[in-house]
């Protein structure tokens, strides 16, 4: 990553990425300027919450129908049940949690596991990064896993990013946010789930989606599994290419985060007429 004082900003320059920023943006300019977003704003964000939390549940293994996700009420057993609980309740909490993000994005990263591992065991290392020789259960990363040590490292570094501010597009910064601790997965478990709830809380935050209409999640699994992992292993690369292609791949996630959620304005219009 760039050494200049603002290095997220410094990507936005990267080749590609300009664009991928301007196609984000002009997409959600649409979806916000649908007419069924003025009337019903909070059925679309309550609709794109449901199918967030199952895109996000779906690339950590638990792959149900939507339907099924909608009539469940019970996700205390192992297992599935468990992962797209924990989503659930990530995509709930995520909006509760912005003017602490501001302030203290690790408080944030804590509290999103806490949420995450509900009564998980052991307790002692629930929302906490992991220590030296502790393993990590996360069903999709397969990358070199960092030391501990590096993990507290660049999450203080990551941190003190934000924290400082940035002039960088919000859809650099949520990439560099959700790259970083899918690279690191600081926990012992939930770390992609954490990871994508923390994009959520960067495209919100930043005031590119306040409604959370536009599910990154949604489109990262629609995208898939393959092609999340090769973007994520440009990331890791460190290269500008690698960068430059996991910045679009999550540009094209949120794009077809709005296309879901124009569907959902269409069909709310469709039944309104």
């Amino acid at each position: 990553m760039s050494t200049t004082a603002d290095p997220l900003a410094a990507l936005g320059s990267l080749p590609g990425v300009a664009d991928a920023v301007e196609s984000v943006r002009k997409a959600v300019d649409r979806v916000y300027g649908h007419r069924v977003m003025r009337r019903r704003s909070n059925e679309i964000t309550s609709e794109a919450a449901l199918r967030g939390a199952r895109g996000s549940a779906a690339l950590s293994g638990a792959d149900w129908a939507l339907e099924e996700v909608r009539r469940r009420t019970d996700f205390s057993g192992d297992g599935e049940p468990r992962t797209v609980g924990a989503a659930l309740r990530l995509t709930a909490e995520a909006g509760q949690l912005l003017s602490i993000w501001r302030q203290s994005p690790l408080r944030v990263l804590a509290r999103l596991h806490l949420v995450a591992a509900g009564g998980d065991r052991p307790e002692e290392s629930v929302g906490r990064p992991r220590l030296a020789g502790e393993s990590v259960a996360e069903p999709l990363v397969e990358l070199d896993l960092p030391s501990a040590d590096e993990v507290s490292g660049r999450l203080d570094g990551l941190a003190a990013l934000l924290i400082a501010g940035t002039s960088a597009p919000a859809l650099v910064t949520a990439a560099v946010v959700h790259g970083e601790l899918l690279a690191l997965r600081p926990f012992r478990s939930y770390n992609g789930l954490v990871a994508r709830a923390a994009e959520r809380i960067v495209l919100i935050g930043s005031g590119l989606d306040p409604k959370s209409v536009c599910p990154a999640e949604v489109g990262h699994a629609e995208l898939g599994r393959e092609a999340y992992l090769t973007a994520l292993e440009g990331y890791v690369s460190g290269t500008p290419e690698g960068l430059a292609a996991w910045i679009a791949h999550c540009g094209r996630a949120v794009e077809l985060g709005v296309r879901e959620s124009t569907a959902v304005c269409e069909a709310l219009q469709r039944g309104a007429a």
